[in-house]
């Protein structure tokens, strides 16, 4: 593993070139694992982004085969794939914040943090049901949505709707772009540890967005108060 996926990655799990290297054809079904864990079991540190980008790398670039045939194909099996294991993993999040309800809420665990997840109850309340689809591109929101979904007992069918809508989305629009990089420049696979980097900044970009959105409402609102 390089110097600089040490750095930003610190652990060789989460370092898809590693994985794949280890694991072989198997490296997608441990993505599925964890891609259904970051979306439902609430370990939003999970590098989801990135291993759909990955795998429309690698299938690009012939270092995954997962259909026996033209890469266009096993491009299309692993999406659907990856739409069936986020969508289960927001139908688990969802069915345990029903289970466990609004106690949740005052909850300040390992895995529950609660800064995260009020962050997320007004990424819900901002957007409404849209948020299942907008928080799928946005780390920790795309974790923590589906729990608050469940905790303010959202209408089943309702969720179901646009967690797959979102899910379809999310796997369908990065896993294609790691496959359209990954067919007109198959250097990248070599590169892959700046591809990397460059994900982590997009996925950082909603985030603050957010942050500097939010500090000007906070803003207006103490202007507004004197």
């Amino acid at each position: 593993m390089t110097g600089l996926q040490t750095l930003l990655l610190g652990i060789p799990w989460m370092d898809p070139h590693w994985l794949l290297q280890q694991f072989h054809t198997e490296f997608i079904w441990l993505s599925l694992i964890i891609v259904f864990i970051e979306c439902g079991l609430f370990f939003p540190f999970l590098p989801g982004d990135t291993l759909l980008f990955s795998v429309g790398l690698f299938v690009a670039t012939n270092e995954l085969d997962l259909a026996g045939g033209p890469n266009l194909l096993g491009l299309l099996v692993g999406c659907v794939a990856f739409v069936v294991a986020a969508f289960l993993g927001n139908v688990a999040g969802y069915e345990i914040g029903r289970k466990i309800g609004p106690p949740v809420r005052r909850h300040d665990g390992r895995i529950i943090k609660k800064k995260y997840l009020d962050r997320t109850v007004e990424f819900f309340e901002e957007h409404g049901s849209q948020a299942l689809v907008i928080g799928r591109f946005v780390p920790f929101v795309r974790t923590y949505v589906t729990l608050v979904a469940g905790v303010g007992a959202m209408n089943r069918v309702k969720f179901w709707l646009w967690s797959l809508v979102g899910a379809v989305l999310w796997v369908v629009s990065i896993s294609c772009l790691g496959y359209f990089l990954g067919s007109t420049f198959p250097w990248l696979s070599d590169k892959i540890d700046w591809v990397i980097l460059g994900l982590l900044l997009l996925t950082v970009l909603p985030i603050g967005y957010e942050w500097r959105r939010n500090r000007r409402r906070e803003k207006v609102s103490v202007d507004q108060a004197s």
